[in-house]
């Protein structure tokens, strides 16, 4: 295992405990609460998965240099609005997906009523540990308040209208017709980057001392991951097969969507997938060291095979 290969897996390690820990511990769980539905949050939330956004919030934070312990809760708010999103995205009125992460999709292993409810459950669940701060040994780990609001106003920005429902309902939209590439662009900069970007930001929101610059930097990296990741996304929905992927392969043709493959070409598009990733790196030029994950994680993004 190479060493960014170990730090990806100690990331994915620590959210998993952090996602375990305010979504299986009974004490986040009220007597009368429905268990069917507890069920089905830890079901599309802890079913494996890359944990990329949790990723960014350690690795931008440990950047900041934030105290570790305080990365958990951005960490894990961030992995649930994610989870939410894929949940709601997999129902038969949006992309009609029966297979997620390997296994069936949330409203396959239950019902859509439940996907729906699950959904809704997971997003709340993320704000209410950013605005709640840290549930165990305040003390220690707890931030300050006013960082916890910005955390929560950078989260609802990034998957409301102006972020990845707002991504969502274009992508719709254009669904079945002729789109533009800057079109594709803009609808993808909001439904997959912008929740990328917020990861990162609010792993920098973390530190004692708030760096604008830094924050800038950071923002330019994963805004450009975020759209990389999306170009890769697309070649491997074009050139794997489901059990690669873990989910339904070439579904967007299927649902007539645009793609980058549609409408570059897939070499054009892995071509384009590279030059994104190297414009993140040369975004966070001069983290020195510091930034030498962020420069592997762009180059993974864009070469991973699911």
């Amino acid at each position: 295992m190479s060493e960014f290969e170990s730090v990806c897996e100690r990331y994915r390690q620590r959210a998993q405990q952090a996602l375990q820990a305010r979504l299986i511990n009974p004490l986040n769980r009220p007597a009368k609460a429905s268990a069917r539905l507890h069920q089905a949050m830890e079901y599309a939330c802890l079913g494996g998965g890359k944990r990329l956004r949790a990723m960014l919030v350690y690795a931008c934070g440990e950047i900041a240099g934030a105290n570790p312990a305080q990365l958990d809760i951005p960490a894990c708010a961030v992995e649930m609005a994610h989870a939410y999103s894929l949940v709601h995205d997999d129902l038969p009125l949006m992309d009609d997906a029966d297979l997620r992460r390997g296994r069936a999709a949330c409203h396959i292993a239950f019902d859509q009523a439940t996907a729906v409810l699950v959904g809704d459950a997971l997003q709340s669940r993320a704000f209410e540990i950013l605005a709640s701060g840290h549930e165990h040994d305040k003390q220690k780990h707890d931030l300050p308040p006013l960082q916890r609001l910005h955390m929560v106003q950078e989260l609802a920005r990034a998957i409301g209208a102006v972020g990845m429902a707002g991504g969502q309902a274009l992508d719709m939209e254009a669904t079945g017709n002729a789109i533009a590439y800057q079109d594709l662009v803009q609808i993808h900069r909001l439904k997959t980057g912008a929740l990328i970007k917020a990861a990162a930001i609010m792993g920098g929101l973390t530190a004692r001392r708030i760096d604008p610059a830094l924050l800038e930097k950071l923002a330019q990296y994963a805004s450009a991951i975020g759209l990389a990741f999306q170009i890769a996304d697309d070649i491997l929905d074009h050139t794997a097969d489901s059990a690669t992927l873990g989910k339904s392969s070439n579904s967007d043709h299927k649902l007539s969507k645009a793609t980058y493959v549609s409408l570059l070409g897939v070499d054009a598009a892995r071509a384009q997938a590279h030059k994104t990733a190297a414009q993140a790196i040369e975004s966070i030029q001069g983290l020195g060291d510091n930034g030498r994950f962020l420069e592997q994680l762009a180059q993974f993004v864009v070469t991973r095979s699911h």
